[in-house]
């Protein structure tokens, strides 16, 4: 993707309506685009295409995230991961080509973002608990002994064997940070397959964009962190793209004035610190989940240097103090947010 094809359009807020994704007019000979959604992943996945069409992309697309959820889900006792994280320790296990690439994948992101992004990051899974009624920190103890457990450098793939295996009992790799958006790069080659070439695929904060909505593209709200459900601050105007935005808003509690969230740094196994909101914009979908969860953890500075180096990549980080922070591509935003508490 060029860094020219993302169109900004800045959008100063009072009120407006709370959508992740902007509705285009009907206008005079546009078609009439409809949505579609399922609970899969752990999450709603949508797909809003032209109505004639529909009831055959929604097929397809999620019949795709429910094949790629019945294989790379650590959740899921009966799927490949789970028998490699069951290994751990004691054997290799055998996994599918398709699982053996992702994880391929998921240890070359690791590098590149130093760790920020770690696909072994799921030993930290339990030490948190964001739903509870009264959540607590965890013991710093407890935090060490697992985050001992964590590390993308020691997981060993032999791709002759076709197996993977993880050196110590207690080592789990989950691929929740990257596995929707490969389910979301598949989904849209199937589309296309099918001659179905203007869709919007929506997997919870991350989105692949087809085409266009009735020859205009897709407009895609970017939320305020520390506005309501209802407040964005700017739409980026997108077309044949993905888009996926990671947040310390989404699940989250406040212990003595600190926000503790959801997405933990897998280096220390505490919440990441210094970035509310990251954004990343590109053609690749799994690149661009792996890649808005690591800029989270990386901060503003390191975050966008990482962004920027890697081709076809636009980001766009909101820091703790509210304050917008882009690549080239994305410079028309504004600076400052309107909400900076």
């Amino acid at each position: 993707m060029s860094r020219r094809s993302v169109l900004v359009t800045v959008i100063i807020l009072v009120g407006l309506g709370a959508v992740v994704w902007l509705r285009a007019s009907r206008g005079d000979g546009e078609a009439r685009f409809v949505t579609v959604t399922a609970d899969i992943m752990a999450a709603p996945i949508s797909v809003t295409v032209e109505a004639p069409v529909a009831s055959e992309a929604a097929e397809i697309v999620f019949s795709i995230f429910h094949a790629v959820d019945a294989s790379m889900s650590e959740w899921k006792p009966t799927t490949p991961l789970s028998e490699v994280n069951r290994s751990a320790g004691r054997r290799a296990a055998p996994v599918p080509d398709e699982l053996l690439a992702l994880i391929r994948r998921g240890l070359a992101i690791g590098e590149r973002t130093d760790g920020a992004f770690d696909i072994t990051w799921a030993a930290l899974w339990g030490l948190w608990d964001f739903t509870a009624e009264v959540p607590t920190v965890p013991a710093d103890d407890a935090v060490g002994r697992r985050v001992m457990l964590v590390d993308f450098r020691r997981v060993q793939v032999d791709e002759a064997a076709g197996t993977v295996f993880l050196p110590q009992e207690g080592m789990v790799i989950g691929l929740g940070g990257i596995a929707k958006g490969h389910a979301l790069d598949r989904a849209a080659r199937a589309l296309r397959a099918r001659g179905i070439h203007d869709f919007m695929i929506s997997a919870a904060g991350q989105m692949m964009l087809g085409g266009t909505r009735g020859g205009r593209p897709w407009r895609i709200g970017v939320r305020d962190p520390r506005g309501t459900r209802d407040d964005f601050f700017a739409t980026l105007e997108l077309t044949d793209t993905s888009v996926s935005t990671s947040g310390d808003y989404e699940r989250f509690f406040v212990r003595e004035g600190v926000r503790y969230h959801h997405i933990l740094d897998p280096r220390t196994g505490r919440p990441s610190r210094g970035v509310r909101s990251a954004t990343v914009v590109t053609e690749d979908a799994t690149l661009a989940d792996a890649l808005s969860t690591a800029l989270m953890i990386l901060g503003v500075e390191r975050g966008v240097s990482v962004a920027a180096a890697w081709d076809g990549v636009e980001a766009l980080l909101i820091d703790d103090d509210g304050v917008v922070h882009t690549t080239s591509g994305l410079a028309g935003l504004p600076r400052t947010r309107t909400n900076p508490g």
